[in-house]
């Protein structure tokens, strides 16, 4: 297979562009496509195989683009870059999986992406459909699978935050599974139905409701609190302070859609009211931009957002 480099002309302002911080930008270009990439002057050089090469200079040309109309190139365009050009390619779709790798479709799962992984505690909130659980159980997985945690833990408040599972049948993962149907389909798609049952058998993937975190110091593991907008703020509390050596947490949900029987008392906003700004907390905000679901999934939530701001007293 052919390995010819081949030089893509380039102003000043694209080559520091697409080079990034201390070439973070072009090492996250070159593992996607297996390609390196080389700055002699006047432009890049790209050498590997044909199809690397087209991927890489589909990416290079549109930082190069955005960095020529003066607009600020970041870590967050060059993966939504990386994800389109994947998609043109016939290589992965934006939401294609490869041992927990993800490819982001906005610019807000990008950084939502960015923060959970250089933060032990990431919120992420908004509305359906924008990726939020998805992208956190592919974070996840991808930790588990790469040996960076020894387990992945799920657990969200079952029941309208009531917790009341003694009426279903079945022991407790029978009792709960109805509720994290989402969770088991994105970790199917990432991990495969096989590699998923192996590694709930072994203990390394868990799923819990809130009240089973109790008393417990989770180390070493990728925690998801999903829903998270239908914890009390005393479970919000207790759930945080889980958090054990060596690991890590997401919490997710949207704050507009509590279930509880007073709104008031959910941990969600009131966590991120009192944490934002704490070293080692990020906080991800999803608009209906971000919805990457059928199209009419934005326009619902739009209409909603449009009644909601109507309804607001001034």
């Amino acid at each position: 297979m052919s390995r010819t480099p081949e030089f893509l002309p380039l102003s000043d302002d694209a080559v520091h562009a697409v080079s990034g911080p201390s070439g973070r930008h072009a090492a996250l270009i070159e593992d996607a496509f297996k390609v390196l990439i080389e700055t002699p002057g006047g432009g890049v050089t790209i050498t590997g195989d044909a199809r690397g090469r087209t991927g890489a200079k589909r990416v290079l040309e549109a930082l190069a683009q955005r960095a020529d109309a003066g607009e600020e190139v970041v870590e967050a365009d060059v993966r939504i870059a990386l994800g389109v050009a994947q998609q043109a390619g016939g290589q992965a779709s934006p939401r294609a999986v490869r041992k927990g790798n993800v490819s982001p479709k906005t610019k807000g799962q990008a950084r939502y992406m960015e923060a959970m992984a250089s933060h032990p505690l990431s919120f992420g909130l908004g509305p359906a459909g924008t990726g939020k659980t998805f992208l956190a159980v592919a974070h996840g997985a991808g930790m588990l699978l790469r040996g960076e945690v020894d387990r992945l833990i799920v657990t969200r408040p079952a029941v309208e935050a009531g917790e009341k599972l003694g009426f279903l049948p079945g022991d407790l993962n029978e009792k709960v599974d109805p509720y994290m149907a989402p969770v088991w389909e994105a970790l199917t798609d990432i991990m495969g139905a096989d590699q998923l049952r192996r590694r709930r058998e072994k203990l390394e993937i868990e799923v819990a409701p809130i009240a089973f975190m109790r008393g417990r110091t989770l180390s070493h593991a990728f925690v998801i609190v999903d829903e998270a907008q239908n914890c009390s703020r005393l479970q919000m509390k207790m759930v945080l302070t889980r958090l054990g050596e060596g690991a890590r947490m997401v919490v997710t949900g949207d704050p507009t859609q509590v279930d509880l029987l007073n709104p008031r008392d959910s941990g969600l906003a009131h966590a991120v009211s009192i944490l934002e700004g704490v070293e080692g907390v990020a906080v991800s905000r999803f608009t209906s931009a971000d919805v990457v679901r059928h199209p009419l999934v934005e326009r619902i939530v739009k209409a909603y957002d449009a009644d909601a701001a109507q309804s607001t007293p001034r």
